[in-house]
């Protein structure tokens, strides 16, 4: 099956190294691997603790410097470039050309598909189906090299999905039950789980620099939660000074601050992750959504999704994109949905030339120009969610639409 493919000999080894992962007494027959790109560039690897077994952090001011523009791993890069777009209320997945901005492909896969996610070693595209209001989940692996999709797994609520940054557990967001399901990234074999009570609405994630926290949101109580990733430990709640409806959560390059997208209070909430405290607020749009760095990580695209409802309307004239800079926190440009519109999910190309989001009540996806704006709307299924654009750079994924490091 897709999802229990490993990679041996030389081509682990050189995996390994792609990753700043040095394999203790690995032996070959073939070539030495080609150095990684730090060591070549004379780089010294940060002092960051992190867990044992996560790649090291090369840059701590940066844990996106891997993810950079021109940075897509060999075999990551001769995947076929395509976007996927899972359709909420259609039960498919829409596969787009980003040269020609068509839909090539179509496959159907569970019911009520929420987000494409892919996976730690970044072989495997997940379809995760909720399946709502019913306990019939599942997640569709989607080969990455063909575009195909295998055989559903069955997954009780996989609302979202995210990996941990050693890869050793995927964590199965299952939203419906206020829990964190730990499971084996390959197999989806439950390995344990961490209950957040107080945490309805639990969906998005972000991740310490060192992997040892993440922080979820809440997205029907208004708060946050933090868990211990290695104890599989929930370590507390943080009610949000506006009381609003957190959405996506952003490490930021520092990875010490978390941006929260909050769809109430029409803005972005700053927080200090180590010590779990609300620092500030930055006003971006109604409905502020989906947050994802530019290849550059100077600037964070901020999807505002035009209303404060759950569901639609279609057309809102006061759908947009927010760009906020990293270095000031501040606003520095916008860009309207022509016509009305509603961005949700999605992520930016490799090169950083464009932004690929959902239109989510509009069944469209929207391809974004970083530079001026510009926007394409591509018919799609019905309610479009967290689509995914392939191949993406990065050593490893921690989950959600790819975000990788």
């Amino acid at each position: 099956m897709i999802q229990n493919r490993f990679l041996t000999g030389a081509a682990l080894v050189a995996l390994l190294g792609s990753l700043g992962l040095a394999p203790a007494q690995a032996q070959t027959d073939a070539p030495a691997a080609a150095p990684t790109p730090e060591a070549a560039s004379g780089r010294v690897m940060s002092a960051v603790q992190t867990i044992p077994g996560m790649p090291p952090v090369v840059d701590p001011s940066n844990i996106y410097s891997e993810a950079a523009a021109g940075k897509v791993r060999a075999d990551v890069a001769s995947d076929p470039a395509r976007i996927y777009v899972p359709n909420l209320r259609s039960n498919d997945v829409y596969v787009i050309d980003p040269a020609t901005l068509k839909v090539v492909d179509r496959f159907p896969v569970g019911k009520s598909p929420q987000h494409i996610v892919p996976s730690w070693d970044m072989r495997t595209l997940w379809a995760t189906n909720n399946a709502e209001g019913t306990t019939q989940g599942s997640l569709t692996p989607i080969d990455a090299h063909t575009g195909k999709p295998g055989a559903p797994v069955p997954v009780d609520d996989p609302y979202n999905m995210y990996f941990t940054p050693d890869g050793k557990s995927a964590i199965v967001v299952a939203e419906a039950r206020r829990r964190l399901d730990f499971r084996d990234p390959h197999t989806m074999e439950l390995q344990g789980s961490v209950d957040a009570p107080k945490c309805p609405g639990i969906n998005h994630a972000g991740f310490s620099i060192d992997g040892r926290y993440a922080i979820f949101t809440c997205e029907f109580g208004g708060m946050m939660a933090k868990v211990d990733t290695v104890n599989r430990k929930l370590l507390g709640y943080l009610k949000l000074s506006k009381g609003g409806m957190p959405q996506d959560i952003l490490t930021a390059p520092n990875g010490k601050t978390f941006y929260v997208a909050d769809m109430h209070a029409d803005g972005v909430f700053i927080l200090d992750g180590d010590t779990f405290t609300e620092t500030g607020f930055i006003p971006t749009g109604v409905g502020t959504h989906g947050l994802y760095p530019s290849r550059d990580a100077k600037f964070m695209y901020v999807a505002n999704r035009g209303s404060h409802k759950v569901h639609g309307p279609r057309h809102s004239k006061a759908g947009s994109v927010s760009v906020i800079e990293f270095a000031t926190n501040q606003v520095v440009k916008t860009w309207p949905i022509p016509g009305g519109g509603s961005p949700d999910m999605g992520n930016v190309s490799a090169d950083g030339k464009k932004l690929w989001l959902s239109g989510r009540f509009d069944d469209v996806t929207y391809a974004i120009d970083t530079d001026t704006g510009a926007m394409t709307a591509i018919p799609v299924g019905a309610e479009p969610h967290g689509l995914t654009v392939w191949p993406l750079p990065g050593r490893y994924s921690v989950g959600h639409t790819g975000i990788t490091r």
